[in-house]
């Protein structure tokens, strides 16, 4: 079977070749590396100018990925054959850093240079020995990487290049991947197929996927991979894995990417043969620093540990009576001599707390400001619940301003669709980096914060969770591939608005053409918005199905915690609905600084997106529409899934444009997500009907089910479910 489908895709692919049609049939591997050939005429012209030759003077690993990606890329896309050289000939392509180049030591860059730091680079058109070429230079040979991925990208976009000058810098240091793999190769919360780590088979077979995915990373910047699930193993620390860990670390050091694990807090415990993991104990500490110094013996250049310690069941420093400051320097100093670094997860609340868990993590973490050694970050989610379709900004941000505080987005779409719905989530990432903390006056940014600006930190970090499996298309929907990019240009530059990510993407993994440029764009920018109107609209959070999170549950109750329930956040009865976070009610939005206080405090003056996660609303109350809150909220569920439907429409148009397999695929999907936000809008309102009391506003059809046949529905096998061993 195996043999006949490939057999198949070959004959289809000479069909295509022959045929008039330029579409080829694509499974997505390539993500947004594809290097089909340009068709518009002014493009290829004007790059064909700088074929004449790569020049690279001195060769390093890094610096010869770089000259095949360019020869690779500019052959595909210009369909030109690209010769390369150690010394210059006239024309083309110069490549290198001022060690390793003696022509880009002779030309005026050190100005230019001298504001990239390690990783920045900068591309100009210049003249050598009277010769037009194009110079891609960095002080790094990583740099030099980062930067022939940029020019490459200018390309598959069609950007013009005349009296091209461009230098670049990443805003943010660590731009990491957290990877919620264990070592079954299950994903926790993945919905992309197994984990990419085979590590039966490691260290001896090297997946030509772990290579892919490094190349994927550098090329959009991101420079490190926690490999393990937050919720860890403490056998990842063992010699036989860590052999593994060190091959997949020489796979991934020439394009620039560390590797990093997870540490299981109670690991002296659990395979260190001692009786107590107390941070302070001189034994742990003893322990701790030894297993580190083994684990640099095999990864000499090991970024460090990220630690889930003291939430949802992890052991953590709290065990034996310590604070979180106390873990997380345990660790720092043992890792300090080795310059690894710790990533602190702020994700922590108790059931034995009966407070806001949207309070929780601030009134552990806010008293412990300037108290983290200096090679610690702390790690926030973006808001206070978790990875909620919207969120208000984490209140930590802002709140501390003696501790680097690490962004932490999720990509694998947990709460919304998993992947199965096309979400585009650069909108939610800038949503967040671009409020305004006002923690030092207006301006004051949550990616001021997160880039050490702010606070002038240089220790700075974002993470996304990654949404990566070992399905063909690496996301398992075509478009969840976005948001891995997204993270990564975001993380390099968090000032690039959520269009230009998109139309970069859009360009590099389907199509050049204007209108279905235009087309799929107006589709992303849009999907966000129209997901938290059939889930979540009017501020409401938290009321997806139970454990697995698929669909919706806004009638969960009665669990072992009471913040694992969907009524704990709705708070919904017959005189309103929503969760009032205000001075009246938890006192969670005092949390935030005055100014912000002041934009959500008041009832009438609240935005309307966030109006349910602060206030309690009488179902009568009067919207900015004129309607009622009940009718408000009806029309608003209404509304996502109808958007839903012109989605499809839109992607309907692009048959013939983008290539069949790709276009069936997204198709399928497209139309499940359908059917699942009138899932999802069926079920809610009529839930939240039984407290209202009122009809469902005319004009709106019916929903065809009861609510007794939604709250049957059981999915005993859903995806990415933590195991329970």
């Amino acid at each position: 079977m195996i043999l006949y489908r490939s057999m198949f895709r070959v004959f289809l692919a000479i069909a295509l070749c022959v045929s008039t049609t330029t579409v080829y049939s694509e499974d997505g591997y390539q993500l947004w590396l594809r290097y089909n050939k340009l068709t518009d005429a002014a493009t290829i012209n004007q790059y064909k100018a700088y074929t004449q030759g790569i020049v690279l003077e001195k060769e390093s690993p890094t610096l010869l990925l770089a000259r095949q990606e360019l020869q690779l890329a500019l052959q595909g896309l210009l369909q030109t054959k690209v010769t390369f050289s150690n010394t210059f000939q006239g024309g083309g392509i110069i490549i290198g850093t001022p060690s390793s180049s003696g022509i880009i030591a002779s030309l005026a860059l050190s100005d230019k240079l001298k504001a990239t730091g390690d990783e920045g680079f900068v591309i100009v058109q210049t003249r050598v020995k009277n010769k037009p070429c194009i110079v891609i230079s960095a002080n790094k040979d990583i740099g030099v990487l980062y930067g022939t991925f940029h020019f490459i990208r200018l390309l598959q976009t069609q950007q013009r290049i005349e009296n091209i000058a461009i230098t670049s810098a990443p805003a943010i240091k660590h731009r990491i991947l957290n990877h919620w793999d264990n070592l079954d190769r299950t994903v926790e919360r993945g919905y992309a197929g197994f984990s990419l780590w085979d590590w039966h088979r490691l260290p001896g077979y090297i997946d030509q996927r772990y290579i892919d995915y490094a190349r994927a990373n550098a090329s959009i910047g991101i420079n490190g991979a926690v490999l393990t699930n937050v919720n860890a193993n403490a056998q990842i620390l063992t010699e036989p894995y860590l052999k593994k860990v060190a091959a997949l670390a020489n796979v991934f050091r020439p394009y620039g990417i560390k590797v990093y694990l997870t540490a299981r807090f109670s690991a002296p415990v659990e395979i260190g043969g001692l009786s107590t993991a107390d941070p302070l104990d001189a034994n742990v500490k003893a322990w701790w620093k030894k297993k580190i110094d083994e684990i640099y013996t095999y990864i000499p250049d090991f970024g460090g540990f990220t630690v889930k310690a003291n939430s949802e069941g992890q052991p953590g420093p709290q065990n034996y009576n310590r604070n979180h400051a106390d873990g997380a320097n345990m660790l720092a100093e043992a890792l300090a001599p080795h310059n690894g670094i710790v990533m602190w997860r702020a994700f922590v609340y108790s059931n034995e707390v009966p407070e806001d868990r949207a309070k929780q993590a601030y009134n552990e973490f806010k008293p412990l400001d300037g108290s983290f050694a200096k090679n610690v970050l702390v790690q926030v989610k973006n808001g206070p619940i978790d990875f909620q379709p919207r969120e208000p900004f984490h209140p930590l941000f802002g709140a501390m301003p003696k501790t680097p505080l690490m962004m932490e987005f999720q990509l694998t779409q947990e709460y919304l669709g998993f992947a199965t719905h096309l979400v585009y989530l650069a909108p939610l990432f800038k949503e967040c980096l671009d409020a305004d903390t006002y923690a030092k006056g207006k301006g004051s940014t949550v990616a001021h914060v997160v880039d050490g600006s702010l606070e002038n930190h240089s220790l700075t970090g974002i993470a996304g969770v990654a949404n990566i499996g070992n399905d063909r298309n690496w996301t398992g929907h075509p478009f969840a591939q976005a948001n891995w990019y997204a993270l990564g240009r975001l993380a390099w530059n968090p000032s690039l608005s959520s269009e230009t990510v998109a139309e970069e993407w859009i360009r590099a993994t389907f199509t050049n053409n204007e209108k279905s440029v235009h087309t799929l764009k107006d589709m992303m920018l849009a999907s966000r918005e129209v997901t938290v109107q059939y889930m979540t609209p009017l501020g409401l959070h938290h009321i997806m199905g139970w454990n697995h999170h698929y669909g919706p549950g806004p009638w969960i109750k009665d669990k072992p915690r009471a913040d694992w329930t969907s009524v704990y956040y709705h708070q919904a009865d017959e005189n309103g609905i929503g969760f009032n976070r205000t001075a009246t009610g938890s006192k969670a939005l005092l949390q935030y600084t005055p100014e912000v206080q002041k934009i959500y405090s008041s009832l009438e003056n609240c935005p309307e997106e966030y109006l349910l996660w602060y206030h309690h609303v009488p179902w009568n109350y009067k919207m900015k529409s004129g309607r009622t809150l009940w009718d408000e909220l009806c029309h608003r569920y209404y509304q996502g899934a109808d958007s839903v439907r012109r989605m499809q429409q839109q992607w309907s148009t692009l048959k013939g444009i983008v290539d069949e397999e790709r276009f069936q695929q997204v198709s399928s999907l497209i139309s499940i997500q359908h059917q699942e936000a009138i899932w999802w809008r069926n079920a809610c309102v009529l839930y939240f009907q039984t407290f209202s009391k009122k009809d469902i506003p005319s004009g709106l059809e019916k929903p065809d089910q009861s609510l007794s046949y939604y709250q049957s529905l059981e999915f005993p096998f859903a995806p990415g479910i933590k195991p329970k061993w």
